[in-house]
């Protein structure tokens, strides 16, 4: 058991309501220092709202925080900053228009000032210093942040927290949108932290990565602190078990053995090369068919769904809608012909963020709801309540802002969008990022119930059991190349599909 001398932060019977919605149910809880604390749970569980009130972001309703024996109630970030707390969220934290330099030292860069004049040299060659403290060597200081890739912007933003001495860092699903070799500098970084004798707290809907890295790991459910677990006694199930409040089934991939889908070729694409990333690629997609692509960063496989939909106008070769004799040119001959996309980046590119929930759903299926050229607002409200019950959304009213909802009900509003327009060809572009194992998993049946209608899908995703466990056949690309398609049966393997992507 901890000492009580190493205690750095102690919460209790924190409490956070939204309206009706009670985020943050009168939660204790007690942070050690030298320790690496897990927090799980549903989207919607509370864990963003209990993070961001301890890292000053918002304001509890009642209840009491310490830091090192003392009142804590920081009012802004920038007060928990003070207080040696730093938190790191999914979204971009760094701002546009901006150096590299000046996101690292954004609201310090007095530092660098004689008689009033900032010097650009000496706060870049600070933040060079800065970044390869945390092992990044490959970004320049002087670059406008916009020009950085998105991974590079969250490493950034990983640099500019740990330049300011952290007691405590908290990584809310901070790698989620990262590269392997992205989270294994992340993953360095934390085992300093613990080896400096700081805390992190750390958030993630990867099971294995939370039993990987941290030493005990809370689940919040409903708002509530429902257990905090060791990791010498976690297994994913039992995390499972204690997330969603019930025994979820371990294969809530697909049951069968073998791969199932219809004769008829609905999507073809033939001899694909786009910009050196993609080199003559072909494939045809079934009706009833999932099919996966699959390989390691970088592959092209991203890409290869975008040239799909017509988001990217390939080099060479071409994409055909079978069915219709169609060539899909662009994402409005896609989208007019009962395609959907759902990207990997909803944030950016699937939702509209300061719009409401109603207008998101409706956005593709203005037409079922207007007679002549009147919009009937009735209508409007029906489809999209529709569309909210059909997949459990969770929130009270369809006018809700799409802001205010978690990871994973963003998602099926991003899902409500194209069913409402009866899409009936599907590119999934890692559609279960950064969400829980419960979303997942009406995810995962919203697929097989599509397949039994014939509808056909294409899956990206990086996890391996996801590929495996819902693709007919997969196609694994190397390189911006394909290097052949597995069929589910008994050859379809983690280790044959490795093999063929390495």
């Amino acid at each position: 058991m901890q000492d009580e001398r190493d205690l750095v932060l102690r919460i209790k019977d924190i409490d956070k309501s939204f309206g009706a919605t009670h985020a943050v149910n009168h939660v204790s809880l007690d942070f050690y220092r030298g320790e690496v604390r897990g927090l799980i749970g549903e989207n919607g569980s509370g864990k963003s709202t209990l993070t961001s009130m301890i890292a000053g972001f918002q304001q509890p309703d009642s209840g009491e925080m310490e830091k090192d024996g003392k009142p804590y109630r920081p009012a802004t970030m920038l007060d928990g900053k003070r207080g040696g707390i730093c938190i790191l969220v999914q979204e971009v934290g760094t701002i546009n228009g901006l150096t590299v330099a000046a996101n690292l030292f954004l609201g310090n860069e007095s530092q660098f000032a004689t008689a009033g004049m900032i010097s650009q040299r000496r706060m870049q060659a600070a933040a060079r210093e800065a970044l390869e403290r945390v092992g990044i060597t490959e970004i320049d200081p002087a670059a406008l942040v916009d020009t950085v890739s998105f991974e590079d912007r969250k490493l950034i933003e990983v640099a500019a927290a740990m330049n300011s001495d952290p007691d405590i860092i908290i990584f809310d699903e901070t790698t989620t949108a990262l590269s392997q070799k992205g989270r294994d500098k992340v993953y360095e970084i934390i085992r300093g932290m613990r080896e400096a004798n700081r805390t992190v707290i750390f958030i993630s809907h990867d099971l294995q990565e939370l039993e990987s890295i941290c030493d005990n790991i809370s689940v919040l459910r409903d708002g509530r602190l429902i257990k905090t677990l060791e990791n010498k006694d976690v297994s994913v199930e039992a995390m499972r078990s204690y997330m969603i409040g019930r025994e979820l089934s371990g294969h809530y991939y697909r049951e069968d053995e073998t791969a199932s889908c219809g004769d008829e070729v609905v999507l073809k694409a033939e001899h694909i090369s786009w910009g050196g990333v993609l080199h003559d690629v072909s494939f045809e997609l079934h009706r009833g068919e999932i099919l996966g692509f699959g390989g390691l960063s970088e592959c092209g496989m991203h890409e290869l769904c975008k040239v799909a939909y017509g988001l990217i106008t390939p080099d060479a070769g071409k994409v055909t809608l079978v069915r219709d004799n169609v060539e899909i040119k662009n994402p409005e001959t896609a989208a007019a012909h009962g395609m959907a996309f759902i990207p990997k980046n909803r944030e950016r590119e699937a939702i509209m963020v300061s719009s409401s929930v109603r207008d998101n759903i409706l956005l593709t299926s203005y037409d079922k709801v207007k007679s002549g050229h009147f919009i009937w607002g009735k209508r409007e409200k029906q489809l999209a309540t529709k569309m909210r019950d059909l997949l459990s959304i969770k929130l009270e009213n369809v006018d809700s802002p799409v802001s205010s909802l978690s990871g994973g009900n963003k998602q099926k509003v991003v899902l409500a969008k194209w069913l409402a327009n009866d899409s009936n060809l599907f590119i999934f572009d890692c559609p279960t990022r950064g969400i829980d194992i419960g979303v997942k998993a009406s995810i995962y049946a919203l697929m097989e119930e599509l397949k039994a209608k014939g509808c056909a899908m294409i899956m990206v995703s990086e996890e391996m059991p996801e590929l495996l466990g819902m693709s007919d056949q997969v196609l694994i690309l190397r390189d911006g190349r394909a290097m052949g398609e597995l069929s589910r049966g008994p050859d379809f393997t983690e280790e044959n599909v490795i093999r063929m992507m390495i």
